[in-house]
């Protein structure tokens, strides 16, 4: 699972967690109705903001904004579990399959661990064309272009390339703010509010530029190390810069979900303007909450990172999806990267039981996404 938006069970009050985990599920079940259990890998916790955006502006009589009882999952505890399906949760695992794909394209071109191997090259360039086909399918069902994605994925390989010392940060990170512009003002049309679809453009945008510039920040010094290029260390931005760019790209956010219409804008609120603000404090290093020690994140286990290509971390996800380690274990390495993550069933327990409400959010309610904000 990965994406920085990644709220624990002390900033969402149960009712928001309870949606939060039907928005999550919703889009790994519609990925695998669009292109069967291997498309469950591209399920991440970005994604489901599309989802979450549609069910956020439907109306609540909609035949689109609904849910439905899902059986037991291995991820879930096997538990049975609430989902959201509908238009937003097919708009979604589109995206995610289209965007999937092309992040193994992009482990391809870097012939990274297995990948470089032509015969894993090949196998993987198939799983990708699938991708790509399935997403192009679902997105057309629910009125959406997926070329738009494309088009940003293919441009974002050229502006990489002419980037140097020098050059303009956020020129290498207008494909994303494009791509997810995109896909956040169609939930718009899906749901009936056309006078949403700018404003929402603009939160996309800006959303984008984040988690692109908080991706380079978390791999930069693996790249170095790997001699990866990385768009930080490629255009010489210095840190101050980047977390300028993204504090100001987080308060864009705020200001633009402001002019949206929402029929139940709590979620939506809570994840993409008081998550994004911690995901960018998380990464940076800079808490943000009375929750979190001075000097950083709560304290884990210390592991080193272990790097796998796409293929061989695919094997071992496969290997501790059987054994429930990614839902059972509250905190277990991730299969590609070595990264620390936290088990599903416990990614609501980082905080040890504090107050953190009492020191985070300028005295709004932030539990229930009541602030004004």
């Amino acid at each position: 699972m990965f994406g920085i938006i990644r709220p624990c069970r002390h900033h969402l009050s149960r009712e928001l967690q309870q949606e939060w985990t039907a928005h999550l599920c919703g889009l790994c079940l519609a990925l695998r109705g669009t292109h069967g259990q291997a498309a469950r890998l591209a399920t991440n916790y970005d994604g489901l903001l599309i989802s979450v955006l549609f069910d956020a502006q439907a109306p609540r009589e909609s035949a689109g904004r609904r849910q439905r009882r899902a059986g037991p999952c291995p991820l879930r505890g096997m538990r049975t579990a609430s989902v959201a399906e509908g238009e937003g949760a097919r708009l979604a695992a589109a995206v995610s399959l289209v965007l999937a794909s092309a992040k193994i394209r992009d482990h391809v071109l870097d012939g990274d661990g297995l990948l470089a191997r032509p015969a894993m090259a090949a196998a993987a360039r198939r799983v990708a064309a699938g991708w790509d086909r399935a997403g192009a399918r679902g997105a057309a069902g629910v009125g959406f272009d997926t070329a738009v994605l494309v088009e940003a994925v293919e441009r974002q390989q050229s502006l990489e390339a002419a980037a140097g010392l020098g050059s303009p940060l956020l020129a290498v990170t207008e494909p994303t703010e494009t791509a997810t512009a995109a896909a956040f003002a169609h939930t718009a049309h899906l749901a009936g509010r056309p006078g949403n679809a700018a404003p929402l453009a603009e939160a996309g945008r800006l959303f984008g530029r984040v988690a692109h510039l908080l991706d380079a920040v978390e791999d930069r010094e693996a790249d170095l190390a790997a001699g990866a290029w990385n768009p930080i260390t490629a255009t010489g931005t210095p840190p101050d810069e980047v977390r300028r760019l993204c504090d100001d790209a987080v308060t864009g956010v705020r200001l633009a979900l402001q002019e949206v219409e929402f029929t139940d804008r709590r979620l939506a609120h809570t994840l993409l303007v008081h998550e994004l603000g911690r995901s960018v404090d998380r990464t940076f290093g800079t808490p943000g909450c009375a929750h979190v020690p001075p000097g950083g994140a709560p304290p884990r286990p210390p592991m080193t990172p272990r790097q796998r290509g796409l293929l061989a971390g695919c094997a071992v996800w496969s290997a501790m999806f059987c054994t429930c380690q990614v839902c059972c274990r509250e905190d277990y390495p991730d299969p590609w990267s070595g990264k620390q993550r936290h088990g599903c069933c416990h990614y609501s327990d980082c905080c040890d039981g504090c107050d953190c409400c009492s020191n985070c959010c300028d005295g709004c309610n932030c539990c229930d996404c009541g602030c004004d904000c």
